[in-house]
C-alpha cells in the first residue's frame, strides 16, 4: 500500500509540472537570472524527478519480491530441524551427539535452555524510524516518531543464524554414520540442497536491499538535496515570481497555493 510520505514524494514531482507551466505562461517576463531556475533546467529537473521515483518504485517491488521468496523458503525451517532431531534420536547415535543437535535445535526454535533474565540496558536498544517528518512550504516542522525500545534477541533468529545453525546441523548429522533416515527431505545431500537454496534466498535480498537503498539516496538527493534538490528550486521559483510580480499579484496568485514539502531521512 502507498505510504502518505511516497504520496508526497510524487506530489513533489506533479506540482513542479504544474508550477513549470503556470510560469511558462507568463512568457518572456518570466526570466530569471539564476540557470537553475530557468524553464529548460526546471524541466529537466522534474523529468528527473519521475525517473528516480519510478527506479525507486522498481527496486522497491523487487526488494518486497526477495523477501517474501526468502520467507517462503525459511518457513519450514523450524519443522525440518526437528525432523532431523527426532531422527538422529532414532538412529542409535550417541547421547553427545543427539545432545549437540537438540542444542542447534533449541536456538532454530528461539528456545532458552535456560529461563531468561530480567532484562537490563544492555538487552535492549531504541530502534528510530522517521515518519512523515520534515517542512512544508510554510516552514511548518513535523517531529520524528521514535519506536518503543525493543529487547535485543537472544534467540538468534536471523536469517544469517538460521543458515548457521542448518549448516551446523547438517555438520553434525554428517558425521554420524548411523543417521541414515529413508526420508529423502532428511537425506544429507538433500539438506544441503536446502542449504544452498536457503543461501541464495538470503543473498538475493541483500543484493535487493542494496539496490533498493540507493534508489532511496537517488530520490532523495534529487527531490531534497539543499539548494540543488527539487524542492529547494522550486520554492525559489516562488520566491522569483513573488519578486517580479509582487506578493498581491494575479500572478502570483497562481503559484502560491502550489505545495512543496520537505522530508527529514
Amino acid at each position: 500500500m502507498t505510504s502518505t510520505t511516497e504520496t508526497g514524494h510524487d506530489k513533489n514531482v506533479a506540482n513542479l509540472e504544474d508550477l513549470i507551466s503556470r510560469c511558462t505562461g507568463f512568457g518572456t517576463a518570466f526570466n530569471p537570472s539564476k540557470a537553475a531556475l530557468k524553464i529548460p533546467a526546471l524541466n529537466a529537473l522534474q523529468t528527473s524527478g519521475r525517473n528516480v521515483i519510478q527506479a525507486l518504485k522498481v527496486a522497491e517491488t523487487a526488494f518486497d519480491n526477495a523477501t517474501n521468496t526468502r520467507e517462503i523458503a525459511f518457513n519450514p525451517l523450524k519443522k525440518l530441524c526437528t525432523r532431523i532431531v527426532n531422527s538422529l534420536e532414532v538412529s542409535g547415535a550417541t547421547k553427545q551427539t543427539i545432545a549437540d543437535a537438540i542444542t542447534i535445535n533449541r536456538k532454530v526454535q528461539g528456545v532458552r535452555a535456560t529461563p531468561k533474565k530480567s532484562k537490563n540496558a544492555l538487552d535492549a536498544f531504541i530502534e528510530s524510524t522517521h515518519k512523515d517528518a520534515g517542512t512544508d512550504s510554510t516552514g511548518t516542522t513535523t517531529t520524528p516518531v521514535a519506536t518503543e525500545p525493543k529487547q535485543i534477541s537472544v534467540s538468534q533468529q536471523s536469517y544469517d543464524s538460521y543458515i548457521d545453525h542448518l549448516t551446523k546441523l547438517i555438520q553434525v548429522i554428517s558425521t554420524e554414520p548411523l543417521y541414515t533416515p529413508n526420508e529423502t527431505e532428511l537425506k544429507v545431500a538433500t539438506l544441503n540442497t536446502t542449504l544452498t537454496n536457503l543461501k541464495s534466498t538470503n543473498t538475493a535480498v541483500i543484493n535487493a536491499t542494496t539496490t533498493y537503498s540507493n534508489a532511496l539516496l537517488t530520490r532523495n538527493t534529487t527531490l531534497y538535496q539543499p539548494s540543488t534538490g527539487l524542492v529547494d528550486l522550486a520554492l525559489e521559483v516562488k520566491k522569483y515570481v513573488k519578486s517580479l510580480f509582487g506578493a498581491t499579484s494575479p500572478q502570483y496568485k497562481q503559484i502560491s497555493k502550489i505545495a512543496f514539502r520537505k522530508y527529514k531521512f
